[in-house]
């Protein structure tokens, strides 16, 4: 096959132009499809991983940082050195009711007018929002909370946005060989994004030791106020800096094919009756191919939204995808969001002077995300392709389940480091496991013209779970009689429904089908992927056989 010739930027290639001069629409597009396939994993596909998971990084960071900074906000602005429980809820629940919005809107709108015009935009809203929050104030007029809580719900719009873009476009660049890796490594940058906010408390925290040390939290005042006033604001600040580094790809990304080629289908149908209905070609072969065309080139509308949905094995796979990660995210950030909370009862971040709180808060983070959340994002990464994504989701489901189980009921009896190490545990089979599933297989099993709707009300359905966790079950924590020794008395039977809600998982995972290794027509029963069998697309489909089926090239090669 001819080398391409490359439109777009060095990340997001088009391979359109090598194929212009066949005659046969069909014929073509299905070319372009086998090309995109077949291509071995090269220095554009790592660029394009980069350019989707500095987003995610960004996604991540500006999520999990509230954790670590809602401590200094207490002491900055309450009395008492303590942020009020509703404020600490409202600022973290925040981020999840605008990212609901960002993720439905943006998901329907990259399938309504193009994924490569949407793209950017999302990540211009995070860095505005993000900017601005490290600058916001108390005044007379209006309470530091609802500042906060405004611009983290226009933060969480733009960070919705990424979860189908990034998705969307790096599954509908990808090879199908490497498509569950390039996904799941876009993706664990969420893991590089937390590890990011903790090591930057941690590097800050150091910075003004000198100011916080020795100075209990509710006596905080003067230079020390100052110094944790400043601290926060960096942390925030700071993660909007590495997303300036990839707008540009993103603002110049070109369109997917897969969208393009679905788009243009209509347009060839004209064309493609006078090829087809040649001296070689029945009438009913002719009008067989034209069907199969106009099929392809569904419009999206409310009204084929909803017969497609309509068809029981097409409700059940979105049932499949937006259950799972509702049941995920219910335990994923109410376990996630409040870590802080977690290290504290279980022992770890007991001190009250300003400097070791706060000191140890990243520090207890760093552990979990390094022996926990790091490893089992990147063991996704080299096993998805391989072990394939439902088997891996269900195991993760079913071990989540048992271990939350086990925390919830032998809470009492066990030590705190026999506590951290089963929190790591947790961590490390959310990301081996549902947490990385659950955003790989939406991007692959919808046809085109719904995929990235789709994914967005899949992704949509987790944040819903996210909410839920910090509404109804984060208070329940601090029922029966909290003290300052025991903050969250009930903290045991909020790990024992988080393992209900995993086992719950478990059911909605049987409900997906196993998309490694398939191409994504072949998943979505794409007209597109009933490809007519000319000599040069079986010689292109022969070279995705012989790129799958080469054993000397492995994800450690990646």
């Amino acid at each position: 096959m001819a080398k391409p010739k490359i439109r777009g930027n060095a990340a997001f290639q088009v391979h359109s132009d090598e194929f212009a001069h066949i005659a046969d629409p069909r014929e073509r597009k299905a070319l372009e499809l086998a090309a995109i396939d077949a291509q071995p994993f090269g220095w554009q596909h790592a660029k394009a991983v980069v350019i989707g998971g500095i987003g995610f990084f960004t996604d991540s960071y500006d999520i999990f940082a509230v954790n670590l900074t809602v401590a200094m906000l207490g002491i900055v602005f309450w009395d008492d050195g303590l942020i009020p429980e509703k404020a600490d809820t409202a600022i973290k629940l925040a981020t999840s009711v605008g990212t609901i919005f960002g993720q439905i809107c943006f998901g329907i709108l990259a399938d309504k007018i193009g994924r490569g015009k949407m793209y950017g935009s999302e990540l211009m809203i995070i860095i505005a929002a993000t900017f601005i929050q490290s600058l916001a104030s108390n005044s007379p007029g209006l309470d530091i909370v609802v500042v906060l809580v405004l611009w983290r719900v226009i933060m969480g719009i733009g960070i919705g946005g990424d979860y189908p873009l990034s998705s969307i476009i790096t599954s509908e660049y990808a090879t199908t060989k490497w498509r569950g890796a390039m996904m799941g490594a876009v993706f664990a940058m969420q893991g590089i994004g937390q590890f990011g906010a903790a090591i930057t408390t941690l590097i800050v925290t150091e910075i003004f030791e000198s100011q916080t040390r020795d100075i209990p939290i509710n006596k905080c005042d003067g230079s020390c106020k100052i110094a944790v006033d400043r601290m926060w604001r960096i942390i925030i600040g700071f993660g909007a800096i590495p997303a300036c580094f990839a707008l540009y790809y993103r603002l110049t990304c070109p369109e997917t094919p897969r969208y393009t080629i679905n788009m243009q289908a209509q347009d060839d149908i004209e064309a493609f009756k006078d090829v087809v209905t040649t001296p070689d070609t029945s009438e009913e072969e002719a009008r067989s191919e034209v069907i199969i065309a106009q099929e392809a080139r569904e419009t999206a509308s409310f009204t084929d939204f909803r017969r497609h949905y309509r068809q029981w094995k097409n409700l059940q796979i979105l049932l499949g995808t937006a259950g799972s990660w509702f049941f995920l995210d219910v335990a994923f950030y109410g376990l996630g969001l409040n870590n802080s909370v977690v290290l504290q009862a279980i022992g770890f971040r007991k001190e009250n002077t300003v400097y070791k709180r706060l000191h140890n808060n990243a520090v207890g983070n760093l552990i979990m995300i390094c022996a926990g959340s790091l490893p089992g994002y990147w063991v996704s990464v080299f096993t998805v392709d391989r072990i394939g994504r439902k088997k891996i989701q269900i195991a993760g489901f079913t071990i989540l389940s048992i271990l939350f189980f086990v925390i919830g009921f032998a809470f009492h009896s066990l030590s705190s480091n026999a506590l951290l190490a089963l929190y790591c545990l947790c961590q490390f089979f959310f990301n081996f496991g549902p947490n990385a599933t659950t955003f790989i297989v939406p991007g692959e099993v919808f046809p085109t013209r719904y995929r990235s709707t789709s994914h967005g009300i899949s992704a949509a359905s987790g944040k819903f779970g996210a909410v839920v966790a910090q509404v109804l079950i984060g208070p329940l924590r601090v029922r029966g009689n909290p003290t300052p020794e025991n903050p969250s008395p009930w903290l045991n039977w909020v790990m024992v429904i988080f393992g209900a809600f995993m086992a719950c998982g478990i059911f909605t995972s049987f409900l997906i089908p196993e998309t490694a290794r398939r191409t994504l027509e072949e998943i979505s029963d794409d007209p597109w992927g009933k490809k007519k069998k000319t000599g040069d697309v079986e010689k292109a489909e022969s070279g995705l056989r012989a790129a799958e089926n080469d054993e000397d090239t492995n994800p450690r090669d990646i």
